[in-house]
């Protein structure tokens, strides 16, 4: 006779199924390739789960935004309906604006300096904000310092972006960086941005370099400019609905897992960066370095534009970035 399949529901919200004998699947959505760091961390947390809860609790992971993009998972974990989203900071900050901070340009001179920070009283600070919207911020996974790569020339001055269309994700503090620069910022979903470099719908775009091979946007761009002009971090996410449904051993787990998986994200984040280039290099790519001094000055107006919505958590950011630096 086959387990009988149930659902667990709360005030009208479809969290998980599972059967008589109690093993429950979660679903959890990410728009990352295969091979992206982003991908692997997110079956090694399914994994620990499973193991942790001795198979009672199963993460289905669908990759490439399988169970709907950054945006869709947000308003679906809000509304019960989707367990774990492994987000991006940019979607996730039109829930909770505060996250773009993590954004704030240059602030960051590397990736464990910017893990500190959001280790510490920063990242306690978001988690509150992300509960206040029927969010629970498990971790602060990263998605790596991210560069400008195009098919006009190599950016090596501000003035070489000026009125350049340049694809950036649903994010404020972004469109404000590349505004401050010049560029015409045009906001898209991830899952569109291949096509809309290969019909010159935008002429280019900002990543991290792990995003851009994984993705392989560096099929449809001929030049990479390190700009290093901003962080930004992926928040694992999960539904405070169904968070609130589970026993404390089971949430216990689940958070433990998060951080492992974080771990290794961030670990696997860091070599991508110095792997990468030259597999693109080898694929016809042409990188540049840039002088970020002219950078910095003309995205300042950005740190003013931001302190005056956000003055506490802004300062909160910035001198916890320059005291992991020194």
């Amino acid at each position: 006779m086959k387990p009988t399949v149930i659902g667990y529901v709360f005030a009208g919200a479809f969290f998980f199924t599972g059967t008589a004998a109690a093993q429950q699947t979660l679903q959890l959505t990410h728009n990352a390739a295969e091979g992206n760091p982003k991908w692997d961390a997110s079956e090694l947390f399914a994994e620990l789960v499973e193991e942790g809860t001795d198979g009672q609790l199963i993460v289905d992971v669908g990759g490439n935004a399988q169970y709907g993009d950054d945006m869709e998972a947000l308003t679906q974990m809000r509304m019960g309906t989707l367990a774990f989203s492994t987000n991006s900071q940019g979607a996730t900050s039109s829930v909770v604006p505060q996250f773009s901070v993590l954004g704030l340009p240059f602030l960051f001179d590397s990736l464990p300096t910017a893990w500190k920070v959001m280790d510490g009283e920063v990242g306690d600070e978001l988690k509150k904000l992300a509960e206040e919207q029927n969010l629970v911020l498990l971790a602060l996974w990263d998605n790596g310092i991210r560069h400008v790569s195009n098919n006009v020339h190599p950016i090596e001055t501000p003035e070489d972006l000026d009125g350049m269309k340049i694809r950036t994700p649903p994010d404020e503090m972004t469109v404000d960086i590349f505004e401050a620069l010049g560029a015409n910022p045009t906001p898209m979903n991830f899952s569109e941005l291949y096509i809309g470099l290969e019909q010159g719908v935008v002429d280019g775009q900002e990543n991290p370099l792990m995003n851009i091979y994984s993705s392989k946007l560096h099929e449809v761009q001929d030049y990479i400019s390190l700009t290093g002009h901003k962080y930004e971090s992926t928040p694992l996410l999960m539904s405070k609905m169904a968070w609130d449904m589970l026993s404390p051993e089971h949430q216990q787990v689940i958070q433990e897992a998060a951080i492992e998986a974080g771990e290794f994200n961030r670990q696997a984040s860091l070599e991508a960066d110095e792997e990468l280039r030259s597999e693109m290099e080898q694929a016809g790519v042409e990188f540049n370095e840039v002088e970020k001094q002219p950078f910095i000055d003309a995205t300042e107006s950005v740190y003013d534009l931001w302190r005056e919505q956000y003055p506490e958590l802004v300062e909160m950011v910035v001198n916890a970035a320059q005291s992991e630096s020194q």
